[in-house]
C-alpha cells in the first residue's frame, strides 16, 4: 500500500510540472514521441523490416551471449526507482548543455542509418536520453539519473566479441589445471580440451564456456553493486577493475566442478544439464561472493585495527610489568 501511495505522489509530482511548465513539457513529449518512433517503429535493418530495438531485441538470445541485456531495463527502472527521493527533491532547473549530449546522441543515429550499424545508434541512445534530462530538468538531476543512463550501453549486441576472447578459454584452462592438481584429479589438456590421464571422458572449453557471456554479466552486476553500496569513487573503480577476476574465478570453479563430476564418473551429466545450469548454481554464487569478500576487505579499517592492536600490546605490556 505504501509503495503504490509513493507511486501515486511521484505521478502527482509529474502531472504538477506539466502544468508549470507547459512548454517543457511539450518538449518532453515530442522528444519522447521521436526518440520511440525513431528507435522502435521505422524500420531501417534487417533490409528495412526491423526497427532497432526489434533487431537488438532479436539478439539477446543464448546463441549470442546476450541474454543478460533484458535485464536492463528492469535494472533501469529499479534505479530510477531506487533514487526517487533525490530526484524528487532535486532542483529542477533545465540546461542547454543537454543540447550538446542531445546533438551527440542524433549524431550517432544518423550515422548508424547511413553506414547501417545499429550498434552505433544504440550506443548514442544514453547520449540522447542524458540530454534530454539535462535540458528539461537539469544538472541536478542528470547527475542523480547519470549511472541508471549509463548501463543502458550493457544493451549493445556484442556481436563477434567471444571470438577475439580465446586467451580467456587459456586462462580459465590453466586455473582448472591447478584446481584439478589440488585436488588430486588427473587431466592434461590439448588446445583447449580437457581430458583425464586414466578415463575416456573430456571436455571441451568453446569460446561460450570461456565466460564471455558471464564476464559482460558480473561486470554489469559489479555496476551496480557500487553504485547502490560504495560512496568513494577510488574504491567503485577499484571493485569494478577486479570484476574482471570474479568472472574468471567463478567460471573456473564452474568448469572445475564439472571436471570433478566427470572424474568420478557422471561425464554424461556433468557435460550435460548440468552444464547448462551450472552458470546458475555455480558461477554467480562464487563470483558474487569473490565481489563481496574483496569489497569488505577494502573496507576494512586497516590502520584503526593496527592503532587498536598496538594499544591493546601496550596496554598487556605495561600489566605485565
Amino acid at each position: 500500500m505504501e509503495q503504490i501511495k509513493q507511486l501515486g505522489s511521484l505521478l502527482q509530482d509529474f502531472l504538477g510540472w506539466v502544468r508549470r511548465r507547459p512548454a517543457q513539457a511539450f518538449l518532453f513529449f515530442a522528444a519522447t514521441g521521436t526518440v520511440v518512433y525513431f528507435f522502435g517503429f521505422l524500420p531501417l535493418y534487417a533490409n528495412h523490416s526491423q526497427p532497432i530495438w526489434e533487431w537488438a531485441w532479436l539478439r539477446f538470445l543464448p546463441q549470442y551471449n546476450q541474454e543478460h541485456s533484458k535485464l536492463i531495463p528492469f535494472a533501469v527502472l529499479f534505479l530510477l526507482w531506487y533514487h526517487r527521493g533525490a530526484i524528487r527533491e532535486a532542483r529542477k532547473e533545465g540546461s542547454n548543455l543537454g543540447l550538446i549530449f542531445v546533438a551527440l546522441g542524433l549524431l550517432f543515429y544518423l550515422v548508424a542509418a547511413r553506414a547501417f550499424q545499429p550498434r552505433v545508434a544504440l550506443f548514442g541512445f544514453p547520449f540522447l536520453i542524458y540530454g534530454m534530462v539535462l535540458y528539461l530538468w537539469g544538472r541536478e538531476v542528470a547527475r542523480i539519473v547519470r549511472f541508471p543512463i549509463a548501463l543502458l550501453l550493457f544493451m549493445i549486441p556484442l556481436g563477434a566479441l567471444e571470438q577475439m576472447t580465446f586467451r580467456l578459454q587459456f586462462i580459465i584452462i590453466e586455473f582448472v589445471k591447478v584446481l584439478s592438481g589440488l585436488c588430486g584429479v588427473a587431466i592434461y589438456t590439448v588446445g583447449t580440451s580437457i581430458r583425464p590421464v586414466h578415463g575416456d571422458w573430456g571436455f571441451e572449453i568453446a569460446e561460450g564456456c570461456s565466460g564471455i557471456r558471464s564476464l559482460i554479466a558480473m561486470v554489469m552486476l559489479t555496476a551496480i553493486y557500487v553504485h547502490l553500496c560504495e560512496k568513494k569513487v577510488w574504491k567503485k573503480v577499484t571493485i569494478l577493475a577486479a570484476s574482471v577476476l570474479f568472472a574468471i574465478v567463478g567460471n573456473a570453479g564452474r568448469i572445475f566442478t564439472i571436471i570433478v563430476l566427470g572424474h568420478f564418473g557422471f561425464a554424461e551429466f556433468a557435460g550435460g544439464i548440468y552444464h547448462d545450469w551450472a552458470s546458475q548454481l555455480i558461477f554467480f554464487p562464487i563470483a558474487l561472493l569473490c565481489m563481496l569478500g574483496f569489497s569488505k576487505l577494502l573496507n576494512i579499517d586497516y590502520l584503526g585495527w593496527f592503532s587498536r592492536k598496538t594499544v591493546k600490546g601496550k596496554e598487556a605490556a605495561a600489566h605485565d610489568a
